[in-house]
């Protein structure tokens, strides 16, 4: 396994993170025991997950996620041997389900779920907590566009920021990061907290994949110049890069098959540049999965590629991307590939 600097926070977490987001909708308890327990001998110390999971997120699952890692660290009693990063809602009417109202980044949301979390996961901290999504309206999951609302009452990034201090000079926090962040929110929480002493974000959890290379657009600078990397998510677009749904296939109990409202990843323009990096990954003998995975790892900008799997073949595969340097040549051709499609699935 290699390592990385989590930020400025001295603490130095695996390149490949162990991703959660199947259990309790996908994966028994058992079977994520049985990852984690073999994600850890294969060097990798950093887990992420969320009070949203498992996803898809509904009323009846909320927390099971965290429930499961939990367990595990009570059965195993090994908390010191992971860094452990977990996320808060941001905004949205659609959670409600959580705390009984619209969640918001704001002092009693941040604090109540922060609080379950800990109940929920066994532990009387989390060494990384994330804001999941933004408490304003961003162009985010999918949309490229932006979209200003000026009516729109967003909790300010300062207010946010003090609730989360007061957690880390409580003990339960040790670092912060954000998720699906634009260059604007980053360089604002970044410049609180050079100005004004807040705690200092070290991560910035975004999608980032063969599929959908838009971070590179105005984050990547961010993350190199600042020390603040990506925590990169989808690597895979949802299992879309591994080519098991290229031809039109849809394999028995799949995500897409089991979920097929999830088209983020299975665009036109997706399966048109999925079967070309497939046939990149052929053509150089690699496994098409690995090979997406290794670009990811490679990236000077990212500090840890969170992997998800269903089955412990994938898990053991996903894994040893680790071990895989792409070639010139095989980087070559996915640039152009890239600059011929160019972020199909953002």
């Amino acid at each position: 396994m290699q390592y990385r600097p989590l930020g400025t926070s001295g603490l130095n977490v695996s390149v490949i993170c162990l991703g959660t987001m199947t259990w309790g909708q996908q994966n028994s308890e058992k079977e994520a025991h049985e990852q984690m327990d073999y994600a850890l001998t294969q060097g990798i110390n950093f887990f992420d997950t969320a009070e949203m999971y498992p996803v898809p997120p509904v009323k009846e699952t909320y927390g099971r996620t965290e429930e499961y890692i939990g367990t595990w660290f009570a059965a195993r009693k090994n908390r010191d041997k992971v860094m452990l990063a977990t996320k808060v809602f941001g905004r949205s009417e659609r959670f409600n389900y959580a705390r009984g109202e619209q969640t918001r980044l704001n002092h009693k949301h941040i604090t109540a779920a922060l609080e379950a979390s800990l109940k929920r996961l066994k532990t009387d901290y989390v060494d990384l907590y994330q804001l999941h999504f933004p408490d304003r309206s961003v162009n985010a999951f999918g949309q490229l566009g932006y979209v200003h609302m000026p009516e729109e009452q967003s909790i300010p990034f300062e207010e946010t920021l003090g609730v989360l201090q007061d957690l880390v000079e409580a003990g339960k926090i040790r670092h912060i990061g954000v998720s699906n962040e634009t260059p604007y929110g980053v360089m604002s929480y970044l410049n609180l907290a050079q100005t004004k002493h807040y705690p200092r974000i070290q991560s910035v959890q975004n999608p980032y994949s063969l599929l959908n290379r838009s971070y590179e657009i105005g984050l990547a600078e961010v993350s190199i110049r600042q020390q603040c990397g990506l925590l990169a998510y989808s690597p895979l677009g949802m299992g879309v890069l591994s080519g098991k749904y290229v031809g039109g296939k849809m394999p028995e109990g799949s995500r897409l098959q089991l979920f097929p409202y999830f088209q983020r990843y299975s665009k036109a323009n997706g399966e048109r540049a999925t079967e070309t990096y497939v046939k990149i990954a052929q053509g150089a003998g690699l496994d098409p999965a690995q090979m997406a995975l290794a670009f990811v790892n490679q990236q000077s900008f990212v500090t840890s590629n969170i992997i998800g799997a269903t089955t412990m073949e994938q898990l053991k595969s996903n894994i040893a991307s680790i071990n895989v340097k792409l070639s010139p040549d095989v980087l070559a051709a996915i640039d152009i590939i890239h600059h011929d499609i160019p972020n199909p699935c953002p």
